[in-house]
């Protein structure tokens, strides 16, 4: 499935393939590659809530900058929620680019090898080949229960809205 103007890139229009995500609806299984190689999938972390970040690519001022927040973010939410960061990245820049950071409280999984989320959280970008910016808040059974599309790539997500989120399901 495609929808076309979906997004922006710099005003430009962009289609998304996949399938939508929906509130109230288990969140799609998928398979990304952890720093390590090994594999990764929300059912690693069932019981917390996730709270996962879909970003195009951590070597990205606004994507850097968003993954920093949520770093931040992370200790103040607390031992029952899970921040994932997503992006096409392969494996061993995602872990060059936290040592750098210092980003240590959010795990960045890699869907670099089929860009599997991306068809089935429908956040692939066509003309790019990279994911779109969006954060979805899965609650501790796997159902989403907030969902974020940035309309605009170049825009940082609103943080605000992603923590108020998170609260509701502590």
């Amino acid at each position: 499935m495609e929808k076309q103007n979906a997004i922006t890139f710099k005003g430009d229009p962009l289609t998304l393939v996949g399938d939508e995500v929906q509130v109230g609806k288990p969140a799609p299984v998928f398979t990304a590659a952890a720093n390590d190689l090994s594999d990764y999938q929300l059912s690693d972390d069932q019981g917390k809530v996730i709270v996962l970040s879909s970003v195009p690519s951590l070597d990205t001022g606004v994507c850097d900058t968003e993954t920093r927040k949520f770093n931040e973010l992370a200790s103040s939410l607390g031992d029952d929620v899970v921040i994932v960061t997503i992006s096409l990245d392969l494996p061993f820049a995602q872990a060059r680019w936290c040592g750098a950071a210092g980003v240590d409280q959010v795990k960045t999984v890699s869907d670099y090898k089929a860009a599997e989320f991306g068809q089935k959280y429908g956040l692939l970008i066509k003309e790019l080949h990279l994911l779109a910016r969006a954060v979805m808040v899965i609650d501790k059974q796997g159902v989403v229960q907030y969902y974020q599309l940035v309309p605009e790539v170049t825009q940082e997500p609103d943080y605000e809205a992603v923590v108020e989120a998170v609260r509701k399901l502590l």
